[in-house]
């Protein structure tokens, strides 16, 4: 690998900085009321998104599926990020699993709520981002968090 291509232990020291900022700010925007707003800016037009299998493209795409979303609540239980070199800053994997609540809670779904509806109770997904350098961000000083979004994105519920 050539000098403009390896990674540091600085640079991976940074990734690691920039994916839990990521999934701190990205869950609690997924989560909020005002997720339909909030979410769309952490993607472009270009950006690729498949939902249990299901695809769909850049930030249209993901208002059309989170309009049709019961409010949710996240609880990442881990994540992992990975820089992938060639370019400085690097793209960075960030792989993140937990569980997911869709609708209220148990307590929230009215009484005639079927057993086995998945609404209201916790659900185990695996979510893998590729983060992009977002080259409309001003620059990045030395050792700062480099502004991302996402280039790619796919959930899957485990089980």
């Amino acid at each position: 690998m050539s000098a403009t291509t390896s990674l540091t232990p600085s640079d991976i020291e940074i990734a690691t900085r920039a994916a839990d900022h990521f999934t701190r700010i990205y869950y609690a925007a997924y989560d909020s009321d005002t997720r339909l707003a909030d979410l769309p800016q952490f993607y472009r037009p270009n950006s690729s998104l498949t939902w249990n299998g299901k695809p769909f493209q850049g930030t249209e795409g993901l208002k059309e599926l989170v309009a049709k979303m019961p409010p949710t609540q996240h609880e990442v239980q881990s994540f992992d990020c990975h820089p992938i070199p060639g370019a400085q800053p690097p793209s960075l994997l960030i792989s993140v699993s937990g569980n997911v609540t869709h609708g209220r809670g148990q307590a929230g779904n009215p009484p005639d709520t079927p057993i086995r509806s998945v609404e209201g109770h916790p659900r185990v997904f695996s979510q893998t981002f590729i983060l992009v350098p977002d080259p409309t961000a001003p620059p990045s000083k030395p050792g700062e968090v480099a502004k991302y979004y996402v280039g790619s994105d796919a959930l899957r519920f485990v089980g």
